[in-house]
């Protein structure tokens, strides 16, 4: 017998990614595993935790990566003269 398949799914906590992981649940008989990157959004945790536990999911992991937004993205955008929605 094969082991379950794996998928880690992007997953916000919300109605899209609640459905989607849902469904890989269901037509692709597999183990997802939720995964958030926190780059200075506004999340709930608590909300994503218990979503995410609610439909089945084993591995929740939500990691904080807004220094490393910060260096590796917007630091370089400004070296570079970005414009973001017309404005520096």
């Amino acid at each position: 017998m094969n082991p379950k398949r794996k998928i880690v799914l992007a997953y916000s906590g919300g109605l899209d990614t609640s459905i989607i992981l849902k469904w890989l649940q269901e037509n692709y008989n597999t183990e997802v595993i939720t995964y958030t990157a926190d780059i200075g959004q506004k999340i709930n945790r608590k909300k994503i935790l218990k979503n995410a536990k609610a439909l089945g999911v084993k591995k929740v992991i939500i990691e904080d990566l807004k220094d490393l937004f910060v260096k590796d993205y917007v630091f370089p955008m400004l070296r570079g003269h970005a414009i973001y929605e017309g404005v520096y």
